[in-house]
């Protein structure tokens, strides 16, 4: 698992508008929880936690704050879906060798058989595993499943000293069939006939003129 080191900062100004400067300054508003302790307000560089976010949610992060080292994982992370940025992030503080539950995002690798159609149920799972060992992902191999064929949680290998929380029986991914040229038509034409769609009719040939008929 990856560890990742920022710099933090105690912040002093709450609601909207100390949130607007703080982000305006290059920083993210945070809050740190856990343990049973106050609820603590600090920042953290919004470019350096972009950087460490890449690597996975599940990062450790080891916080300098007040001449102290504080580890933490993201837990929630709010963004603007239209400027991108972080807005607020509530940090979960832990300690080494403590365990904690976390989801753990799912990468689906490989191809299905021919004529086979991918669905994916779930796109992480609950998993427990030491706070400073934590998985960042998993990957599922899904390369030559048959049509029928289903994963579920219960199937998945989790790294060693991970446990799964998440319903083994759960499903997770399943192959059906590629839908026929004749599927797909007739999907439309019951979408039509829901939606009163009319369907064009071709023109008929013009009736002949008065000098036409008469010959």
């Amino acid at each position: 698992m990856s560890e990742i080191r920022l710099a933090a900062e105690v912040r002093t100004e709450f609601g909207k508008g100390g949130a607007r400067r703080t982000r305006r300054a290059g920083k993210i508003p945070a809050v740190i929880y856990g343990h049973g302790a106050e609820p603590r307000h600090v920042s953290i560089p919004a470019r350096e936690f972009s950087h460490a976010i890449r690597q996975g949610t599940n990062v450790l992060l080891t916080l300098s704050l007040e001449g102290k080292d504080e580890l933490t994982i993201a837990k929630a992370i709010q963004r603007d879906p239209i400027k991108g940025v972080y807005e607020h992030i509530d940090l979960l503080a832990v300690r080494s060798g403590e365990k904690i539950t976390v989801e753990l995002p799912l990468v689906v690798v490989g191809d299905v058989a021919p004529g086979g159609l991918l669905a994916q149920e779930h796109s992480s799972v609950s998993v427990e595993a030491e706070a400073t060992h934590l998985p960042t992902e998993l990957e599922v191999s899904v390369e030559g499943l048959e049509i029928g064929s289903q994963i579920t949680a219960g199937d998945l290998v989790l790294p060693e000293g991970t446990t799964l929380v998440t319903d083994p029986e759960a499903l997770v991914l399943h192959v059906g069939a590629s839908p026929t040229a004749e599927d797909l038509e007739g999907e439309v034409a019951e979408a039509a006939d829901a939606l009163g769609i009319v369907a064009d009719q071709p023109q008929s040939a013009a009736a002949p003129s008065g000098s036409e008929a008469a010959e």
